[in-house]
């Protein structure tokens, strides 16, 4: 008799074990409770200091009201050549990022990292569910459900006034 397998589809982020930038596994459900912006990197970006520098100063502002940064480095842009190693020291050393960077993924087509399937099929942008560029955001609330998928040109001003709401902070 044959065996079959029912693989539901995930309902929250939290649902997911990826990779740091070291290679252990991180269950995004020790994230529940706390705002997520999901970001894919890029160091040689044209966006890349106007990106992380603005988000170091979110982070510093508001990680200790319940905030994190999840960054996923993508060189399938061609603007992220270097080692997992090379990228932490690139964001930690220019930028001051405190945040957790993870395993560098692919963000689009058959070999794109699960979570980030997820998170397309979720909410699709302009390109449908191909992420368009670097810096491509997506908010996530307490509960891991998708709220927003924000544009790497989105005024950053935006994405702030946006986690503040979800994290409950006076305007």
């Amino acid at each position: 008799m044959a065996t079959y397998y029912s693989y539901a589809q995930p309902r929250s982020v939290h649902e997911f074990i990826v990779k740091d930038a070291s290679g252990k596994d991180v269950n995004l459900s020790i994230y529940k409770g706390k705002v997520l912006l999901i970001i894919n990197v890029a160091s040689l970006c044209g966006l890349t200091k106007k990106n992380y520098t603005y988000l170091t100063q979110l982070y510093d502002k508001y990680k200790d009201l319940g905030f994190e940064i999840l960054a996923f480095p993508s060189n399938q842009f061609k603007q992220e050549p270097g080692t997992n190693e090379e990228i932490v020291e690139f964001a930690c050393t220019n930028y001051k990022a405190e945040f957790p960077i993870f395993d560098k993924i692919e963000v689009n087509g058959s070999n794109a990292a699960p979570i980030f399937k997820y998170l397309k099929s979720t909410k699709r942008g302009f390109m449908g569910d191909r992420i368009k560029w670097n810096f491509t955001k997506f908010v996530v609330d307490k509960h891991g459900n998708v709220v927003d998928r924000i544009s790497p040109f989105t005024p950053l001003k935006i994405v702030e006034k946006d986690l503040k709401k979800l994290l409950g902070v006076p305007k």
